[in-house]
């Protein structure tokens, strides 16, 4: 009998101040055998949860120069993009806007997990060393933005770092950037599905891209 867990209980939780007009909502897995690895999922979640938040702040005072910490509206949502194989990949969002303000910021952050073990992966987990994996899903990012024909504020320079923005849904590796990074506003966060099997031959097979393989 296989007794390896496969997924996992999500309930939707609240924070919640009125008097500063928070709400946001995060995802918490409930009922693991494992309570540690649970907590260790948990943890990792809130801690995101509060740097999201945190992040927002110092985005308002250090970069857009407010004198202190202005009143603020805050609503945080999530996304489960992965929940199977043993995999829980999920996105949590933060929009904070200043009063007053024209529009707020928004960010979306992402966790892919091993719901065996609660490790957390990093992109560069994801795949073989020496693979030159951040070149190949540039050139597939390229290709994607000719072909789609999005239009650039900025120039799309590869990716540069080895954490780089992503998420796993269902056979597809999903990069995607932040806010301006080199799109309109207007288009929102760009995201590039990437197929499992465009990069199977750079893929680690101890890491939670190569479970989503094989059916």
């Amino acid at each position: 009998m296989n007794d390896i867990q496969e997924s996992v209980q999500i309930m939707p939780k609240r924070l919640i101040n009125p008097s500063y007009n928070i709400n946001i909502e995060y995802p918490m897995v409930i009922c693991m055998t494992n309570q540690a690895v649970q907590k260790k999922i948990n943890d990792a979640i809130l801690f995101l949860v509060n740097k999201l938040y945190v992040d927002q702040v110092n985005q308002l005072v250090f970069v857009q120069g407010y004198p202190q910490i202005p009143k603020m509206d805050v609503s945080g949502w999530y996304e489960i993009k992965t929940n199977e194989r043993g995999v829980l990949s999920l996105s949590l969002g933060n929009y904070t806007m200043a009063q007053p303000s024209a529009h707020g910021f928004t960010f979306i952050k992402s966790l892919t997990f091993d719901i065996q073990t609660g490790t957390i992966y990093q992109l560069y987990d994801l795949f073989k060393p020496e693979s030159n994996y951040m070149e190949i899903l540039s050139n597939i990012v390229s290709e994607q933005i000719k072909e789609r024909d999005i239009y650039l504020v900025n120039e799309f320079t590869g990716i540069k770092t080895s954490d780089q923005d992503y998420y796993i849904a269902d056979k597809a590796l999903v990069i995607y950037f932040q806010l301006l990074d080199f799109t309109a506003y207007v288009r929102g966060f760009p995201c590039f599905p990437i197929s499992v099997y465009e990069i199977q031959d750079i893929i680690r097979d101890d890491s939670p891209l190569y479970k989503m393989l094989y059916d």
